[in-house]
């Protein structure tokens, strides 16, 4: 009982952009929102109430930045409008 114990927390692994937008999304239209509108309220404000608790998404979108989440929205776009 003289030695020291080692503790180690478990390691979240990241989670894409992509992926949180996508749930977050499914989870705002399986509610009746309007995901785009709800979307571009919670990155234009920082109110996480624009986002609903369903599936846990207003935990999933605050994980991340709201300026890594429009560059992520950005990115699609160009790819999608350059091919």
């Amino acid at each position: 009982m003289n030695e020291t114990m080692k503790f180690e927390a478990a390691k979240e692994t990241p989670v894409e952009p992509r992926e949180i937008l996508f749930s977050v999304f499914d989870s705002l239209e399986e509610k009746g929102y309007n995901p785009i509108n709800q979307i571009i309220g919670y990155i234009l404000s920082g109110d996480p109430t624009y986002i609903t608790s369903h599936n846990n998404a207003r935990s999933l979108i605050r994980k991340i930045e709201r300026d890594e989440l429009l560059e992520e929205i950005l990115r699609a776009y160009l790819k999608s409008t350059k091919d």
